[in-house]
């Protein structure tokens, strides 16, 4: 765990410092220089170029963490990443060919219910292409096993970008709709950046030959391709689907529940961009050890760090909404549903990176797609009920589900468990730590109570995980911390 512990904690330094920017924005920025419709047009933007995004990528940046540490020879390494940059124009061109043809149908389809959209339906396809290429190049630096610089762009860049422009509307430098426009050409600069950073890491002798086992790339592209857009959907089809039943205004008050929540798995994510090599290399070395071990490990220190800030975030979260617009508290349960989703998700560790890096990829593509059909249905229903909270529990209820689907799966093709008798122990501890605290607010402003507040549970917490042992990585870090200090 060395080199994941390395880069791991790096890129979670990067990633909160992004969420703490992203936080600055989505919170305050955003609710106060964008009006709701505006901020509600660029979330829909985003969230549906996040959509076609896996499509247009033609699953190459799953192929080169998959594939690339197979080659031996460096013939067949250029040839791999030089076919891996003409695959993605099989669908990007034919998509952008047809988008042009049928602009008026599909714009006119998009703003049924918020006219807004139609103007800006073409930036959908070209931050796609745009984020496509710089997924593509950021797994050209994760198998040389560099990610920290590539998770820099990945998760500070846009969220500058973003803080800048918004500061530029405050003062009547650019206006709201210029704003989209320079936001979408920074998207651009991002895979311009990251594709000379990646040539930097490994440059390739460019070549039009394939290479030997390129037919079972393709297969697999083609398979994680479908995966990863009925993944996609999953992600981002709420803030798709509520412009569609209500005004667009709703998709910024969900967007706001659904990004405090999201801070919970900044450790996953950071961790991620470096476990995912790892898990595919040692899939490929057939090393049964190393993957049982990368799987407890992972899943432990997850749930152990998201589940601080789980508590963090739940038993602050209505001092947390008096700091921010009274309209946008309508999201205080999407916070908890979703939170209790992504706490999930993070318990399972690497359990993703084994099944998309082994013989049992296919897998995915039903999984995908059953996940994909089931949220959209949920959605379908119970938005209509419940507006944007039923968003909230149709990803509730489909991550419950289908993630418990995953352990099932690795564990009857691996044999391996993500738990341990310390996940029940610390589980435990998350929910006497959410009993004590929950009805238990200060008397000051909300700000002092959520230092306070924060400061007794986080001390609380890692005085009952270190006593209990529930992570060696963690006490290691925590002893190392002790002794310099003393």
């Amino acid at each position: 765990m060395g080199i994941v512990l390395n880069q791991s904690f790096k890129n979670t330094i990067i990633t909160f410092g992004a969420f703490g920017i992203g936080g600055v924005n989505a919170l305050f920025l955003y609710t106060n220089f964008l009006t709701d419709e505006y901020y509600g047009l660029v979330t829909f933007l985003l969230s549906t170029a996040n959509l076609l995004m896996p499509l247009t990528a033609f699953g190459v940046q799953y192929s080169i963490v998959k594939f690339f540490s197979s080659y031996t020879s460096k013939l067949e390494k250029d040839k791999f990443l030089s076919s891996s940059l003409v695959f993605p124009l099989l669908i990007a061109l034919p998509f952008g060919f047809f988008g042009t043809v049928f602009y008026e149908q599909i714009s006119n389809y998009l703003s049924l219910e918020n006219p807004i959209i139609k103007e800006f339906t073409w930036v959908i396809y070209l931050v796609a292409i745009a984020t496509a290429y710089f997924e593509i190049f950021y797994a050209w630096a994760k198998v040389q096993m560099q990610s920290v610089f590539g998770n820099i762009l990945k998760e500070m860049f846009s969220r500058i970008i973003v803080m800048i422009l918004l500061i530029l509307i405050f003062f009547k430098v650019i206006d709201q709709v210029e704003f989209i426009y320079y936001l979408t050409g920074a998207y651009f600069i991002r895979a311009l950046i990251m594709l000379l950073y990646a040539l930097k890491l490994y440059t390739p002798k460019f070549t039009f030959q394939l290479p030997e086992n390129y037919k079972e790339v393709f297969k697999y592209a083609s398979y994680i391709i479908l995966a990863g857009s009925a993944g996609a959907i999953l992600l981002d089809i709420d803030k798709f689907m509520i412009p569609q039943k209500e005004a667009i205004a709703y998709t910024a008050y969900y967007s706001v529940g659904v990004y405090i929540a999201s801070l919970l798995e900044a450790p996953g994510r950071a961790m991620a961009q470096i476990v995912q090599p790892i898990t595919a290399k040692a899939l490929n070395e057939n090393n049964a050890l190393e993957i049982n071990k990368l799987y407890k490990s992972t899943s432990i220190n997850l749930v152990l760090i998201c589940g601080l800030f789980f508590l963090l975030i739940n038993l602050n979260i209505s001092q947390g909404y008096l700091l921010i617009d009274e309209k946008y508290s309508q999201g205080i349960w999407v916070v908890f549903m979703i939170s209790v989703a992504k706490l999930y998700t993070m318990a399972l560790g690497n359990n993703g990176a084994i099944i998309s890096n082994s013989k049992y990829y296919k897998i995915l593509l039903p999984y995908s797609i059953a996940m994909a059909l089931a949220v959209i249905i949920l959605n379908n229903w119970f938005i209509s009920l419940y507006r944007m909270n039923g968003a909230a529990l149709s990803t509730l209820i489909v991550l419950l589900f289908f993630n418990t689907i995953k352990i099932w799966y690795v564990k009857k093709k691996f044999n391996i468990l993500p738990f341990t008798i310390k996940t029940i122990y610390l589980l435990l501890i998350l929910v006497v730590i959410y009993g004590l605290f929950f009805f238990w607010d200060f008397k000051f402003h909300p700000l002092i109570n959520i230092g306070l507040k924060g400061t007794l549970i986080t001390v609380l917490y890692l005085v009952s995980i270190y006593k209990l042992k529930i992570s060696s990585d963690i006490n290691t870090i925590i002893n190392k911390f002790i002794k310099s200090n003393q």
